[in-house]
């Protein structure tokens, strides 16, 4: 974070008589997708432009797109450690690093985007303060939920027996296992090169980033129906955070709330969604929609994630576990 201090001829007599003098901040903002993704145009630009008028320009963010300070694993500590002031962060991509909100990344629980981002920012606010103690959570941004796309069809559960997926996070890579497929654990950014390459024969992914990243071309199979979301966060360094004068830290507060975290993920959320019906139009693809049995099976082969997750999580699980299905279900939000 810059500081630089501007002086008017007012300001100098108010300094002359000791009272302080506002400051502007410039903030270097990292993340890890291409700067024409949905997540820029439609989330972050809007958050920092919003920012910038609320300030009266006295906020600026530098936006670093395309892991241009850093891969896209690495924005937790690069938000803990100043690298970036604020960071685009997928936890997800530290299997075992964050229990508790790895909750959200189990299957069959959040619906939609926009009330799920809400509902997710509520229930995970307070617990941030101790799980992720090092930085200031700041805004949940989960994606349009995501399934599977293949190479040959995938239908039930048992047909993701000897594949390799590349999985969404470190939840889904243990779902692909246990239903005997491989994972490929590679960022979002790579995911077409595995596809390509090989190394992996299915994806999970939300539906619009298959054409985002390329990825159309690799895959024309689509399991259709809303399996799993993934939530990335806005991490803001704690030292920057602390560093603000208080009527800039206070306004940056505002821009930190649930209802931040709804608006943030409006416009990614129905661009992920438009991405299934330009499938259907293009002729290329095809779409399955299981059947309530299929659905069921499913629904059956996650229910082991739940009580792993509990089993890690300890004594408080299903207390914290109720209060994100709550949360969920007073925000329109619940699979």
């Amino acid at each position: 974070m810059k500081f630089r201090t501007l002086f008017s001829g007012a300001a100098i007599a108010a300094l002359t008589a000791g009272a302080a003098v506002a400051q502007d901040v410039t903030l270097r903002l990292s993340h890890w997708v291409p700067p024409t993704h949905p997540i820029q145009t439609l989330g972050i630009e809007p958050w920092v432009q919003s920012l910038s008028e609320a300030s009266d320009g006295r906020i600026a963010v530098t936006i670093f797109p395309a892991q241009q300070l850093g891969a896209a694993p690495d924005h937790y500590d690069m938000a803990r450690d100043g690298i970036a002031d604020i960071t685009y962060t997928n936890p997800g991509y530290q299997a075992g690093r964050f229990p508790i909100y790895s909750l959200i990344e189990i299957p069959f629980h959040a619906n939609n985007a926009t009330g799920g981002a809400q509902a997710l920012h509520e229930w995970y606010a307070p617990i941030a303060e101790t799980e992720m103690k090092d930085v200031k959570f700041c805004v949940a941004n989960p994606h349009d939920p995501g399934t599977f796309h293949s190479k040959a069809p995938i239908k039930v559960p048992g047909d993701v027996d000897g594949l390799n997926v590349r999985p969404a996070h470190a939840t889904m890579a243990r779902f692909v296992s246990s239903l005997g497929g491989g994972p490929v654990q590679v960022p979002a950014p790579e995911a077409r090169e595995a596809m390509a390459n090989g190394t992996a024969d299915a994806i999970t992914f939300p539906w619009n980033s298959i054409y985002i990243f390329g990825i159309d071309s690799e895959t024309k199979y689509h399991l259709d129906m809303p399996f799993y979301i993934s939530a990335q966060l806005l991490l803001i360094n704690m030292d920057t955070y602390n560093g603000m004068p208080d009527d800039l830290r206070a306004i940056l507060d505002d821009h930190c709330t649930p209802e931040w975290s709804r608006r943030f993920s409006e416009g990614w959320a129905a661009n992920e969604a438009s991405g299934r019906q330009k499938m259907i139009e293009s002729g290329e693809h095809t779409l399955y929609v299981p059947t309530e049995d299929e659905v069921q099976m499913w629904r059956d082969a996650a229910t082991p994630l739940i009580d792993q997750w509990k089993e890690e999580v300890g004594a408080d699980a299903q207390a914290i576990y109720d209060s994100y299905v709550e949360a969920l279900e007073r925000l329109d939000a619940r699979f």
